[in-house]
């Protein structure tokens, strides 16, 4: 997965799919205004917590947090609505892939704990495959040019090769 030509090609197809996924998703709220679907999220997450078959509440932590996000929705929804936009761009133009592909993880599973399985679970499944293929990836992208340039100009020398 990390040096094979095939699975360079495979990675790409499967990171631009989800690019583009991502990117539309973000767009649509970023252009429309996100913001009270993001506090209706919330607000159902809190009201109707994820609970298991005896009727506890799986994530309590979780809720919690989320208690204190719903005061600020607007604010989480510009996070929400601009990050999944900008996970779409770096998985599209193959672009910082690994932290792209990272991010996106990370709302996925916060769209879970909330209760929202939608696509996730699938977005979760591919999204493995982009983080255990690391930098082949994105090799087809930006990454190619972007990653020995921070390597050199950023790191300089302190990363191992």
């Amino acid at each position: 997965m990390r040096n094979n030509k095939i699975a360079t090609i495979l990675l790409t197809i499967i990171r631009v799919f989800l690019g583009i996924e991502w990117t539309m998703a973000g767009f649509e709220k970023v252009t429309g205004g996100a913001s009270m679907a993001v506090k209706g999220l919330v607000a159902n997450a809190i009201k109707n917590p994820v609970k298991g078959p005896t009727g506890k509440v799986l994530y309590p932590w979780f809720n919690s947090m989320l208690s204190a996000i719903l005061p600020h929705y607007k604010g989480m929804s510009l996070i929400v609505s601009w990050g999944e936009l900008l996970v779409g761009l770096g998985l599209i133009f193959g672009c910082l892939t690994t932290a792209a592909v990272f991010f996106g993880l990370m709302m996925n599973f916060s769209y879970l704990l909330a209760g929202a399985i939608s696509v996730n679970p699938q977005y979760i499944f591919l999204e493995y495959f982009i983080i255990i293929g690391g930098f082949n990836a994105g090799k087809i992208g930006l990454d190619y040019w972007v990653i020995p340039w921070i390597r050199k100009n950023i790191f300089k020398n302190k990363l191992p090769a």
